[in-house]
Parts: structure tokens; C-alpha cells; sequence
């Protein structure tokens, strides 16, 4: 199934599939900044490829979670309004508005000018950090997907993708986030190593990689990536994006 991805930066990506636009966790503030939540700072090192106001116009927004501004900072925020927004079932209850909340396998129908795309919602696990969620987008009468993860680490929940859907791209949050005061450290996202092995499970043909960059609070990036899908060998499937840069992938 063909799809445009802009990698925008962090988790940001703007998806044009079946004739809609949707944009994901949108972050969108000027960098370098810094969000206090005590006992937690987060800083972030670099800006957005592409402007909040430079966007093309947006059908929906397709948002893991709500509550870190790696995922949706005060910019980002102010986007939502008016659209669709798909995220997790207490996320919706926060934003209100149009926002609709996807329990895992709960699937939404999003209709915009006649075009549809039957999203559903996909299990994940942000260590202590609240709720996360995934998406599944599949156009009618295509028999390939695309799957979002959301910030997740692989749990074996997330095999069951594989089993139910044909999955053609995969983009996955991966950066190995890592903050001592939530879980002593543990990894809130996945690590290249649980990025191949869930590869592995989805039997995706093709694997962009988000939230890789940007922040203090990743501890791996492209280079570790690159190199450990190449000793799993995967280096195949993994297919980085420029941002800013659309890119229409087959």
C-alpha cells in the first residue's frame, strides 16, 4: 500500500494515506526548551523540520498519549483543535472535543469527504508513565497495513499485530528513552534490540524509525539503530527519512 511520511521530528510524522492526511504527536515548539514536572526535566535539543504553520492542511491526528511533551507540547496542543484526534481512552476524557479514545483492538471508522480508513487501536506499555497507545491504519480494499507502536517497549501483546493484520510499514518509536526517576531508569520506549525483534513479529516489509532524536532522554540513536538491525539481519527493512523531506514509499 503506498504512503507519504514526512518525518517532522521526534515522533512527528505527517502520513498521507488513502487520501487523508494525518499528523502524529505533534510537537511543534522551538528548541532548545525545557518542561518541568517535578521530579522530572525534560529538555529538548532540537526544533521541528517543518513549522506548525507551514503545515498543509490535516484530516486527523493520531496521538499515543498526552501527557509528555515529546508527544504533544503546547503547540502541538493547540492543533488539536477542531479535529479528529484518535489517542488513548483517558486522553480523550482530558482533551474532549472531538477527541476518541481506542482501547487496545477497538477499531474507529474516520470518515473526512467521503474518504474512510479504519483505525485501531493497538496495546502498549510507557513503563510508569500513564497510558500509550498504538495505531493500526488500513485503507478499505488494501490488504496492507500500517501500524504506528506509540511510545511502547515491546511487550508480547504487541505479537498479536503480526497475527491479525498484513502489515506493509511499521513506524516505530524507538530511542531507548530511558528516566531515572520513572522505573530507576528502565527503558520507556524500545531499544534497537526489542525494535528487531518486534520487527521480526509484525512481519513488516519496511520499518521507519521515530523518536530517535531531539531530546536529552533518548539513549540511542540512528548509528546504534543501524548497526543492530544489520547483526539481526534486518538492515534491509530499515528505511530512514529525511526531515522534512515527503517521501512516498511503496
Amino acid at each position: 500500500m503506498p504512503i507519504t511520511v514526512t518525518h517532522i521530528g521526534t515522533a512527528t510524522a505527517l502520513l498521507e494515506i488513502g487520501g487523508l492526511r494525518l499528523l502524529t504527536d505533534p510537537v511543534f515548539d522551538p528548541a532548545p526548551a525545557e518542561y518541568r514536572h517535578d521530579p522530572v526535566v525534560l529538555r529538548s535539543t532540537e526544533g521541528p523540520a517543518i513549522a506548525h504553520d507551514r503545515l498543509p492542511a490535516v484530516d486527523a491526528v493520531l496521538l499515543s498519549h498526552d501527557e509528555h511533551p515529546d508527544n504533544l507540547d503546547v503547540t502541538g496542543r493547540s492543533l488539536l483543535d477542531g479535529l479528529p484526534v484518535l489517542t488513548t481512552v483517558s486522553g480523550a476524557g482530558r482533551l474532549g472535543g472531538a477527541a476518541v479514545g481506542l482501547e487496545p483492538w477497538a477499531t474507529h471508522t474516520l470518515t473526512v469527504d467521503g474518504r474512510r480508513l479504519r483505525v485501531t487501536g493497538t496495546p502498549g506499555l510507557h513503563g510508569p508513565v500513564g497510558d500509550v497507545t498504538g495505531f493500526v491504519v488500513e485503507v478499505p480494499g488494501e490488504e496492507e497495513a500500517v501500524y504506528v507502536s506509540g511510545d511502547t517497549v515491546h511487550i508480547p501483546e504487541l505479537d498479536e499485530v503480526g497475527r491479525r493484520f498484513r502489515i506493509g510499514t511499521a513506524l516505530l518509536h524507538l530511542g531507548a528513552a530511558r528516566i531515572q526517576a520513572f522505573g530507576g531508569g528502565e527503558l520507556i520506549t524500545m531499544d534497537a534490540a526489542q525494535a528487531a525483534a518486534l520487527t521480526r513479529s509484525l512481519g513488516a516489509r519496511r520499518v521507519v524509525p521515530l523518536h530517535y532524536t531531539s531530546w536529552e532522554h533518548f539513549t540511542e540513536g540512528r548509528e546504534e539503530t543501524t548497526a543492530h538491525f544489520r547483526e539481526a539481519g534486518l538492515a534491509e527493512r530499515l528505511h530512514w527519512l529525511t526531515p522534512g523531506v515527503a517521501e512516498t514509499l511503496a
